[in-house]
């Protein structure tokens, strides 16, 4: 793990508007740099680099970051590797808080490139062997497969023998063999030989186009009938996606990526000119998979069989996208006839049929998501409708997109027969506060005072994160009591407060958020930027009055928070009394709230 103050410093000296614009030329535009976005098609430029932020957005496609962030995004790589690249071109050295031994970081990453190279060579060798390979060529043409995908996407055949690689590789006996997930050590004689054999290979790039694993496909009869390597110091599963590399450009054009369910679909769909597709590595949708794509598109489409195990498939997809959801981004699920895959639609009707189907008949998560609740459910009984509130419980408590979870819970709520309050109760989140009975067969409330709302109003919370990020020197008029435990929104913002006092001088914004990388708060972050950062005006520098909105804004927030702390007390007093701390406590409570301002 890079050490914080090294990234702090590293932000402090490059310049995001020189880094951009080795990228992306930048013409100056008032006190900001314009371009066309580079990560979605566009004519007029919505792309904008504040110099004082050191921050970029695009109010288009909604991207935004630090520059370790558009390294990141713009090369494909990830957060150390981006960090290394812009710490060398200034001449500083990276130091890694996990390796205390030089030496031993030194060897780890001389590790990682001889497995990839050994990859490499790997590949080359099952590319050379694929064109003398008259049942693998007859196979692919049969497929309708020509010699340019197959190239594009690195083709292979790994031939019928036991040890073939031993021709590709300097040392047949290297470990690093064995390792890389090419070799397999027989237990009972500790004979070498190869994994893939008499199969159609299919390399796994990585983001940085590093061949990290293979998936085969048997060419006769014979089981798996897809064999894939297996998880190594290079390769895991739940983070790679198939064709994610080569599919690149397509899916910034299309601004929409396809998850299919095999390597043969991902390059039968290309040959078609259906080039933003992706495929999970013979295991099912994760929750990284989904924060990956919803990186490079904001339409998500899962493409399923229509059978059960493709009903199964979708379903966990679901159940892992929904922590993942933000809004402004749409997931859709397509059932295939049962059969047909892509590979067999897309060459029977055509390229034009299957995007049809697909834009047309898929369905958005949210009408997938309540289908399936539903599914089995009679509505039309108390019994039904409270057995739809149980089965929604756990999965609504995932989602963090709020506008999407609040639109989603609404519909929920009518379905069962409730308003949206008494489903959050039902759920376990917050309700209105009820009316107590009290004194002789009158009523008393105990409310909050009339500006404010009960849960406390989490678009505010989220306007004043938003004010701080973009502005963290305002962190002084932070004013949070102590005596009260924070969560979620509120937790948030009293960490950015203490985040920015800490540093000594104020950090910029893009140092600020760099900071959140990795923390539980880095996905309300990026929706905060996300769903508050739709107006160019927010890269401009504030003024004195948007500093006093900020000061207000505050000022309202403390106020809210007592009268919910002695709203607590009030009602705890009623019942089970109260300690001597949280009497003073309350008195306190009592006289700011009743004192004339000041």
């Amino acid at each position: 793990m890079i050490p914080q103050d090294f990234i702090d410093q590293l932000l402090s000296r490059v310049d995001i508007v020189d880094v951009v614009d080795r990228y992306v030329p930048l013409k100056k535009g008032g006190q900001n740099y314009l371009a066309c976005c580079p990560f979605h098609k566009e004519k007029s430029p919505s792309f904008t680099v504040s110099p004082s932020k050191q921050f970029y957005h695009c109010f288009g496609c909604g991207a935004h970051g630090s520059a370790i962030g558009f390294v990141m995004e713009y090369q494909g790589i990830g957060f150390i590797d981006a960090v290394k690249l812009l710490a060398e071109g200034i001449g500083m050295q990276v130091p890694n808080e996990r390796s205390v031994n030089p030496e031993a970081s030194r060897k780890a990453r001389e590790k990682q490139v001889s497995l990839e190279q050994l990859m490499q060579q790997a590949s080359d060798f099952y590319r050379r062997e694929l064109k003398g390979a008259a049942n693998a060529v007859a196979y692919c043409k049969g497929r309708g497969l020509s010699g340019e995908i197959a190239a594009r996407f690195g083709l292979g055949y790994a031939p019928d023998g036991w040890q073939n690689l031993e021709a590709a590789v300097q040392n047949y006996q290297d470990d690093k063999l064995v390792e890389a997930g090419l070799v397999i050590v027989a237990e009972d004689s500790g004979r070498r030989y190869d994994r893939f054999r008499d199969r159609l290979m299919f390399p796994i790039r990585n983001q940085r186009g590093a061949i990290v694993g293979f998936g085969g496909r048997v060419l006769g009869k014979g089981e798996p009938k897809y064999l894939n390597s297996p998880e190594t110091p290079l390769f895991e599963k739940g983070r790679e996606l198939y064709g994610l590399y080569e599919a690149r450009q397509a899916i910034r054009d299309k601004n929409r990526v396809l998850v299919v369910e095999g390597y043969m679909d991902v390059v039968a769909l290309a040959q078609y000119g259906i080039s933003y597709a992706v495929a999970t590595l013979g295991t099912a949708t994760t929750g990284e998979h989904v924060r990956k794509l919803l990186k490079h598109a904001d339409q998500v489409y899962f493409c399923f069989d229509g059978d059960a195990a493709g009903q199964k498939a979708a379903w966990r997809a679901l159940e892992n996208s929904l922590p993942q959801l933000v809004d402004g981004k749409s997931l859709n699920f397509l059932f295939l006839p049962t059969e047909h895959d892509p590979d067999s639609y897309v060459r029977e009707f055509g390229a034009d049929a299957f995007e049809e189907l697909l834009t047309q008949h898929s369905l958005p998560l949210s009408v997938y998501f309540t289908r399936e609740l539903c599914r089995g459910v009679n509505l039309s009984t108390p019994e039904g409708q409270a057995e739809l509130i149980r089965v929604a419980t756990p999965l609504l408590a995932q989602i963090v997109a709020p506008a999407f979870g609040y639109m989603i819970r609404k519909r929920l709520a009518e379905m069962a027969g409730v308003d949206v309050d008494e489903l959050d109760m039902l759920t376990g989140g917050k309700a209105k506060p009820q009316r107590e009975r009290g004194g002789r067969g009158g009523k008393r409330e105990y409310r909050l005072p009339a500006e404010s709302q009960r849960p406390l109003n989490a678009t505010m919370v989220k306007k004043l994160i938003k004010w701080l990020l973009m502005n963290p020197e305002w962190a002084a008029d932070v004013q949070l009591p102590d005596s009260l435990a924070l969560s979620d929104e509120l937790a948030c913002f009293a960490m950015l407060a203490e985040r920015v006092l800490e540093h000594g001088e104020s950090p910029n914004t893009a140092q600020l958020i760099e900071g959140l990388r990795g923390t539980p708060y880095e996905g309300l972050i990026d929706s905060v930027l996300q769903q508050a950062m739709q107006d160019p005006d927010e890269f401009s520098d504030p003024g004195a009055d948007d500093r006093q909105l900020f000061q207000d804004g505050n000022a309202r927030l403390l106020k809210m928070l007592h009268a919910e702390q002695l709203e607590r007390l009030k009602q705890k007093d009623r019942h089970e009394g109260l300690t001597p701390e949280e009497k003073v406590l309350m008195g306190q409570l009592l006289r700011e709230m009743f004192s004339p301002p000041s």
